[in-house]
């Protein structure tokens, strides 16, 4: 992600074993709130929880194929929207790109910290998210999203700086 970063930092992503426990939990979630895990979701989920780090559409499009075949766009883009609904994933509009989700039990305000170096993100809770909350059902809204972001650096790349 980061172009000035040039030191080494530890892969990201999950391993095999967990990103299969994942899926099961994700496809539990959809059949338990009456929703249906197509294999296209499944596959752009599975894309989000390999990488580790956010990544952009059109390098999921790329991706989707195990045979080495691009995606039609509508259909990553259907399935990422799906995601992001469930809360299963979430989009970073600053560097628009899509992260699987750390928490993965339900959908939920989100906050980020980037670092603008090498890209990594961390999903953390967000300050105040209940009080953001509350602030719009008095208002009479009903929040379907809520993503906070913070640009900075991780503390591999202070280190290294």
């Amino acid at each position: 992600m980061g172009s000035s970063c040039d030191h080494d930092h530890a892969p990201g992503g999950l391993t095999a074993t967990e990103v299969g426990r994942a899926l099961d939990l994700a496809e539990s979630r959809c059949v338990a709130e009456g929703e249906r895990m197509t294999a296209p979701r499944r596959r752009v989920l599975e894309l989000l929880l390999d990488a580790g780090e956010p990544v952009k559409a059109y390098d999921l499009i790329a991706r989707f194929g195990t045979d080495g075949t691009a995606a039609k766009p509508p259909t990553v883009y259907r399935a990422l929207e799906f995601l992001e609904k469930q809360g299963m994933a979430h989009r970073i509009a600053s560097i628009s790109a899509y992260v699987a989700c750390s928490v993965g039990d339900r959908a939920h305000a989100a906050a980020f910290l980037i670092c603008d170096c090498c890209g990594a993100t961390e999903e953390v809770t967000p300050p105040q998210g209940e009080a953001l909350q509350q602030a719009a059902t008095a208002s009479g809204y009903l929040l379907e999203r809520t993503t906070i972001e913070g640009h900075g650096r991780c503390p591999a790349c202070r280190v290294a700086a």
